[in-house]
């Protein structure tokens, strides 16, 4: 009966390998969609439009503190527009295009808005509210991300535009698997978009006690003429686009 006893497996360690580089495997993409997920959040916030020339604008005026807190308010919203344009782009395409030209023409209206009041805003009497303590940080953050938001129109195919530069795959499925690697993509994203912030108003901060009331002043209009330029150029842009039709 002893010949008839089985002699033990040698494959169990060939079993134990695979499971090994299976795991590796996974990890490796758990990273390289982190990675993709902040080159895409970093090129997609490195861009001079109104919400840059405004971060820069309240770093100069009140502090790196407001600068950041409104940096980080366009890296929240630029992270929930990604998320859109990471899941629901397709979904949401037809919707895009067939409102495009009222949507483009308003985002435009309110940056010309916001120029405006920029360019009237007087730096003496921001600099005594910042020597106060009656600058308002959540105030900074909530203006930019509302800000951010307005502009999704814009904002969400620029952002699909890195998605496909920088191979991520969006879905319009939903599993457990696509929820963790979208997770992981868009987690990615917000960490370069708040570096890119972060960097920004450092690099700013170590110029700004340089500068006096009066510089600031013409901080102020440079920054408003340059917000409601762009503001005028997205409503001309738009109207040049839809005259030929």
């Amino acid at each position: 009966m002893a010949h008839l006893r089985s002699k033990p497996t040698a494959e169990m360690p060939h079993f134990e390998e695979s499971n090994n580089e299976i795991t590796e495997d996974r990890y490796t993409m758990w990273y390289d969609m982190i990675f993709r997920g902040l080159l895409v959040g970093l090129a997609s916030s490195i861009t001079v439009g109104p919400v840059a020339v405004l971060c820069m604008q309240r770093t100069l005026s009140k502090s790196r503190q407001s600068g950041l807190a409104s940096g980080v308010g366009v890296a929240c919203a630029d992270t929930l527009l990604a998320t859109v344009a990471y899941f629901c782009y397709s979904m949401l395409q037809s919707g895009l295009d067939q409102y495009a030209v009222v949507m483009r023409v308003a985002c435009g209206i309110m940056v010309v808005v916001v120029g405006v009041y920029i360019y009237l805003q007087n730096p003496v009497t921001q600099i005594r509210r910042n020597r106060a303590g009656k600058s308002d940080l959540w105030q900074d953050f909530g203006s930019m991300f509302g800000f951010t938001l307005a502009n999704l129109l814009m904002i969400i195919p620029y952002i699909f535009v890195f998605f496909g530069m920088f191979s991520v795959e969006t879905t319009d499925t939903l599993s457990i698997n696509t929820l963790l690697l979208g997770a992981l993509t868009l987690a990615g994203f917000f960490g370069g978009a708040v570096s890119w912030w972060f960097c920004l108003t450092a690099l700013i901060s170590i110029f700004r006690n340089r500068f006096r009331p009066r510089h600031m002043l013409w901080i102020n209009r440079i920054a408003g003429c340059l917000i409601a330029t762009l503001g005028v150029y997205t409503i001309i842009s738009t109207f040049i686009k839809i005259l030929p039709n």
